[in-house]
C-alpha cells in the first residue's frame, strides 16, 4: 500500500507525542470526571488525544480521525486514524501501568496499522497488514496453545458481560480455560501477541478499543475476529476475541456459540 511506510513514521510520531503528557500525569491526583456513559476520563486523556489530533490535521489533512475523548472528523475519508489517548483510564487513575495509548490506521475500514504504547514500562507494539510485529524493534511470536482448555484467558472485568448471552459466553470460556485472568485492559493483547497469554475475549468495546489490536496480534501470529469469526473492522459490533494460535481461536468461537445458543 502506497506511503504505509510514512504512515508508520506519523503514527510513531503520534505515540512519542503522546509519552511526556501521560508521564506529566501518572500518579498524579488528577482530578477524575465521569462520561455520559459512566466511564471515567481525566486531563490526560483529553490532552493526550488534542496533541495526536493536531499532528493528525496539519501532516495529513485529508485523512479521517476517530477519538475516543473528541469524536470524529471527516470520517468519511478512506484513511481513518483511530486514536484511545489512554485505554485503561481506570488503571491510570489506580496507578497501574496496564493502560496504553492505541493509535490504529484503517483503509477503507480495515486496520492497517496499530501501535500500542505504555509509556511507563517503556513498551511499544507496533503491527503493520503483511508484516511481522514488533516489540520496541524486535520481531515478536504468539505461541502455540492448541486447545481452550490449555490457554491463559484475559478478560478487563467479568462484569463487563452484561447481558445473559455476554455471561453465558463469559462463563463458558473461563470454565474451560487453563487459567483465567483479568484487569490488563489492551495490554492483554500485547501479552497475547508476546507469547505470554493465548487467548482473549471482550464485548461492548468500541472501534478505539480494538482497531490498534488487530494489526499487532495478527502480525505475530495470531488471529483477532468477532464472536461470529469475522474479521475486524472500524464497523465491527464490539464483540472480541484474540488469540496466539487458530487451533485456540476456533475452540474459543465453538465454546461461545454453544454456550449462546
Amino acid at each position: 500500500m502506497e506511503n504505509l511506510d510514512h504512515f508508520l513514521e506519523i503514527a510513531h510520531k503520534l505515540a512519542d507525542t503522546a509519552r511526556p503528557v501521560v508521564h506529566q500525569y501518572y500518579r498524579t491526583p488528577v482530578a477524575v470526571d465521569v462520561k455520559a456513559d459512566a466511564s471515567p476520563v481525566t486531563i490526560a486523556d483529553r490532552e493526550v488525544e488534542t496533541a495526536m489530533r493536531a499532528i493528525l490535521i496539519a501532516e495529513l489533512p485529508d485523512h479521517g480521525i476517530l477519538g475516543e475523548e473528541h469524536g470524529h472528523h471527516n470520517i468519511d475519508a478512506d484513511f481513518v486514524w483511530v486514536l484511545d489517548p489512554i485505554d485503561g483510564t481506570k488503571s491510570f487513575i489506580a496507578g497501574k501501568p496496564s493502560f496504553a495509548t492505541l493509535i490504529a490506521l484503517c483503509h477503507k475500514g480495515v486496520p492497517v496499522i496499530g501501535i500500542i504504547d505504555q509509556a511507563i514500562t517503556n513498551e511499544r507494539w507496533v503491527g503493520v497488514m503483511g508484516r511481522a510485529s514488533t516489540m520496541n524493534g524486535d520481531e515478536i511470536n504468539a505461541r502455540e496453545c492448541e486447545t481452550l482448555d490449555a490457554a491463559t484467558f484475559f478478560t478487563t472485568a467479568p462484569e463487563l458481560f452484561r447481558t445473559d448471552a455476554s455471561a453465558r459466553a463469559y462463563k463458558a470460556v473461563s470454565n474451560k480455560c487453563r487459567q483465567p485472568m483479568y484487569g490488563v485492559d489492551a495490554y492483554a493483547y500485547g501479552l497475547v501477541a508476546l507469547g505470554f497469554a493465548d487467548t482473549v475475549v471482550e464485548c461492548g468495546l468500541q472501534a478505539y478499543d480494538f482497531c490498534a489490536l488487530v494489526p499487532v496480534v495478527e502480525g505475530a501470529g495470531g488471529v483477532m475476529t468477532d464472536w461470529q469469526g469475522k474479521p475486524l473492522t472500524i464497523f465491527s459490533d464490539g464483540s472480541v476475541i484474540a488469540s496466539g494460535d487458530a487451533r485456540c481461536h476456533q475452540d474459543v468461537l465453538s465454546t461461545i456459540r454453544a454456550a449462546t445458543v
